[in-house]
């Protein structure tokens, strides 16, 4: 009982460790600072450390636009995203988009296609319109809304 207990005790104390793991992901200062200063910087979990590196080894064109870093601060950002990258099968995009996961598309599959068009989403990779809080790490869909302002249903994602 002993050695149960002791187990859950440690079992705890991991779950916590690796809770503050996260809150440090958004702590990257260079990641937000460069990654933000065109688009909403993408968690790194949302993608593998092998699509951040092909990502990060072609910024000259990434996604039409040349987004070429000074090799240090490529190193760094990308050494942050590979350290927290999602693992497994899940979080791979042959076009290197988040949207193009099998994740991603598990996670928004009842979101309709009228909602994807809303002129104030526009695009599946403007997470913000939907998840407004996203960029402080709550991806919740229960902290998502509408556009009319209305909270989105609770859709079931598992």
């Amino acid at each position: 009982m002993k050695l149960l207990a002791i187990f859950i005790m440690m079992l705890g104390m991991s779950a916590a460790h690796a809770g503050s793991d996260k809150s440090a992901k958004s702590e990257n200062a260079l990641w937000k600072e460069e990654c933000g200063s065109c688009h909403l910087a993408y968690p790194p979990e949302m993608m593998s450390a092998e699509n951040w590196q092909k990502l990060m080894g072609s910024l000259d064109k990434h996604f039409g636009a040349n987004a070429v870093l000074n090799a240090k601060d490529n190193k760094l950002i990308l050494d942050f995203l590979t350290h927290n990258s999602g693992s497994g099968s899940v979080y791979n995009s042959a076009s290197l988009r988040i949207s193009d996961t099998p994740w991603f598309k598990r996670e928004h599959r009842s979101i309709s296609a009228k909602e994807w068009v809303h002129p104030q989403v526009k695009s599946v990779s403007n997470c913000l319109a939907c998840h407004g809080s996203g960029g402080h790490g709550l991806w919740s869909e229960h902290d998502m809304h509408k556009q009319d302002g209305e909270a989105h249903e609770n859709h079931n994602h598992s």
